[in-house]
């Protein structure tokens, strides 16, 4: 799955994008919900990881269709329960504010629901990002849960195949 937007070239993650992937991982912003900054085993770990997960566990590299340059990373991958798939992503905080992320993430919604023929998304974020909040309810997402994980409240999110119908 690879695809361009008007602004960024979503493509699949490769083992050239280890550095960059790294650099996000290390940035104490884009963690600040995250977990924070993890050890470099752990990035090294969980890169291997995402290279090695199996279908329909899609993760993509984003840059800008301009400049070639890295800005974030997008997955649609296995949820919590096992069940359901998950929309997770990270972008660097220079990108921030720009759109670039409602553009990026309504293509790979749109791409993963038809392309992994899965009948919908759900993601979940701390309820004190409160922008990552705003963007899932943007993209159309709908808050269908509050729960505690990882000593956080968080928010789950689901959009289903067919939201544009049912409207």
């Amino acid at each position: 799955m690879q695809f361009i937007t008007s602004n960024c070239v979503i493509e699949p993650l490769q083992p050239e994008h280890y550095k960059a992937i790294h650099m996000l991982y290390s940035n104490e912003q884009v963690r600040t919900y995250l977990g924070g900054v993890p050890q470099d085993s752990y990035i090294e770990a969980s890169f291997k990881d995402m290279l090695a997960a199996p279908f329909p566990n899609t993760y993509l590299y984003i840059s800008l269709k301009t400049t070639g340059e890295f800005i974030g990373l997008v997955s649609i991958d296995e949820y919590h329960d096992k069940e359901l798939y998950e929309l997770s992503y990270q972008f660097l905080p220079q990108y921030w504010g720009k759109g670039l992320a409602f553009e990026v993430l309504t293509a790979v919604m749109e791409e993963g629901l038809n392309y992994l023929d899965i009948s919908s998304i759900v993601a979940e974020t701390q309820t004190a990002n409160k922008a990552s909040c705003h963007l899932l309810e943007k993209l159309g997402m709908h808050k269908v849960q509050v729960l505690e994980r990882f000593g956080h409240e968080q928010a789950l999110y689901e959009i289903k195949k067919n939201h544009k119908e049912s409207r």
